[in-house]
């Protein structure tokens, strides 16, 4: 497809959320490998300029992934610019690590940036944004970054979750997370566990202990709930608080709590007999542009 059709194809002012943040140069055409024709606003710099910024939400880089990127870099160039802002005598990165990482595995000297001069809480942004919009953050460095937002430049959850396309309760349930004892946190940071294991566990009397029974029996996101509930006992606010809906299956209820955790939003399944529907609700036009890439598989 032509970029003149998905162009035409794409609902007019969706999915600004990060251009938005760094102009237009973030949707500027690719830069030709050999670096002769580079589009306008983009800079060659050598990589020894550019350092890492240590607020980055993303700790974790998947090293076999990194060695395709390096050997894609190898081969063709970095073809999408790195995003850095100036800082000291160089730059420092705004979004685009894992580019930078892996460039250096391939032994370039230079690489393709666009120069930007944000603030500390643009930088954090555009760096959450990215991430989040490419799924390479686990949900602890998610909520992390939320956290960091709302405690260092006033963030509120709401706004927070205008910024990600997300909706305010999946915020709020990420930054819950955080309450979790440091080797819950680390077990859902490693993919040991997911968010929903991790969010049956907040209430849970001694969640360190039911996490690793979860891991090592290798339970489902509805039998952790049962095995918390179990161990906290069947009265009491926390257990009514992940109790199945009303009239709807407990499998069901699992799933629109799944589903929800993966997409941010708020997610309905109403099943009867061997179908039914599936309802997401969203409140931007961000958010349903997130739905649309997703379930077109368009890049983000």
């Amino acid at each position: 497809m032509s970029e003149e059709a998905a162009a035409r194809r794409r609902p007019s002012g969706l999915g600004r959320g990060l251009s938005a943040l760094l102009g237009e140069a973030a949707r500027e055409q690719p830069i030709a490998a050999d670096g002769e024709q580079r589009a306008p606003g983009v800079q060659i710099v050598a990589v020894a300029t550019i350092r890492p910024h240590p607020g980055q939400p993303r700790r974790r880089f998947n090293e076999e992934a990194l060695e395709e990127l390096a050997q894609s870099i190898r081969a063709r160039g970095v073809i999408q610019p790195i995003v850095v802002r100036p800082h000291g005598t160089g730059f420092q990165i705004v979004a685009g690590e894992r580019r930078w990482r892996a460039a250096q595995r391939a032994q370039l000297h230079e690489v393709p940036v666009i120069i930007r001069d944000f603030s500390e809480a643009e930088t954090l942004e555009v760096a959450l944004i990215e991430n989040i919009q490419r799924e390479d953050l686990n949900a602890i460095e998610e909520a992390e970054a939320y956290s960091r937002l709302i405690r260092d430049y006033g963030h509120t959850q709401e706004a927070l979750g205008r910024l990600v396309a997300k909706s305010r309760s999946h915020v709020a349930n990420l930054l819950r997370l955080l309450d979790l004892p440091a080797p819950v946190r680390t077990m859902v940071a490693d993919g040991a566990l997911s968010m929903g294991h991790a969010r049956a566990l907040i209430t849970a009397a001694d969640p360190e202990t039911l996490a690793r029974e979860v891991v090592q029996r290798g339970l489902s996101v509805r039998d952790t709930e049962g095995l918390a509930r179990k161990a906290k006992g069947a009265t009491g606010r926390a257990a009514a608080q992940i109790e199945p809906k009303a009239g709807n299956d407990a499998d069901i209820a699992a799933l629109e709590r799944q589903l929800g955790d993966m997409l941010g939003l708020k997610v309905s399944i109403q099943h009867a007999g061997q179908g039914g529907t599936v309802t997401l609700a969203y409140s931007s036009l961000d958010q349903l542009d997130m739905v649309c890439q997703r379930l077109s598989g368009e890049p983000i």
